[in-house]
């Protein structure tokens, strides 16, 4: 009989520790684990290569010529304008897909999404195709005297056309999980649709609508070949930072370098300060 009390104490240890593995990682597989790792990896390890890259003796002259500066601050202006203009255009459509149904429903948001997956060149030629001085609407707008195209209005609308998709998505998931029971009790109780939409539904879905704001400025801010080819590349007009790196590129490697580094501390902060608030709360 004591021997029979005396083995099970003796397992315990293992088996905690097997236990204790197991909330490690959090009770998925080891392999799945190391995928993840090696998913990781595949982003890190490049972005960490670029710092190595890095001419640091000379990083401040680098990115600190003239027209890195005016690169720098025309994204940073059209990047702020176009989430603007996403936020504006964006919760009324997230809105509609998610709480409205009509006819051809999948389909208006499989053409809103569609930039998604659009590469950027052909966003931009169907911009010209629109906006260009013989375009659907450039060639009226063209007649009153509106120019857009190869203009700094020009870079915000396609910052806008490739970032759009990204908050329409967000905010319609947040809408979709938050349900709408709440919006019916206020709307019982006597509240219109635009104190509904105003007191109810908007902190609702806050959280969702900030994180959509920042994806979309983050793509913004990155755009290269919708602006390249609607809006061209003239310094201080419509020459964006992502612009300056590529033509960097090819006359100065080592200022492209640390063009390219301070593009992606830029989107490191304004991400890590967004989804670090989200995860503190």
């Amino acid at each position: 009989m004591p021997d029979t009390v005396r083995r099970p104490a003796s397992r315990r240890p293992e088996s905690r520790q097997r236990a204790s593995r197991r909330a490690t990682l959090g009770g998925i597989p080891a392999w799945v684990a190391a995928v993840a790792v090696v998913g990781a990896l595949l982003i890190v390890v490049p972005i960490v290569s670029l710092a190595t890259r890095v001419d640091w003796a000379h990083f401040g002259s680098l990115i600190t010529s003239e027209s890195s500066l005016a690169a720098l601050a025309l994204s940073l202006r059209t990047s702020v304008a176009s989430t603007a203009l996403c936020v504006i255009l964006g919760v009324p459509l997230a809105l509609v897909l998610a709480r409205t149904s009509f006819p051809g429903k999948r389909i208006l948001r499989a053409l809103i999404l569609l930039p998604l997956v659009l590469p950027p060149v052909v966003g931009g030629i169907a911009l010209l195709a629109a906006f260009g001085r013989r375009g659907l609407l450039g060639a009226p707008l063209e007649v009153l005297g509106v120019t857009i195209a190869f203009s700094t209005v020009a870079v915000v609308l396609a910052q806008t056309f490739v970032a759009l998709p990204f908050l329409v998505l967000s905010l319609e998931a947040a809408l979709r999980a938050a349900g709408s029971r709440y919006e019916a009790v206020a709307s019982t109780l006597g509240a219109s649709p635009s104190t509904v939409f105003r007191r109810v539904t908007l902190p609702l879905v806050l959280p969702g609508l900030v994180t959509g704001a920042v994806l979309a400025f983050a793509r913004a801010l990155g755009e290269f070949g919708a602006t390249l080819t609607f809006a061209g590349s003239l310094e201080g007009v419509t020459r964006t930072l992502p612009l300056e790196i590529y033509l960097q590129r090819e006359t100065d490697p080592e200022a492209a370098v640390a063009l390219a580094l301070v593009l992606v501390l830029v989107a490191v902060i304004v991400m890590v300060a967004t989804y670090g608030r989200r995860e503190i709360r």
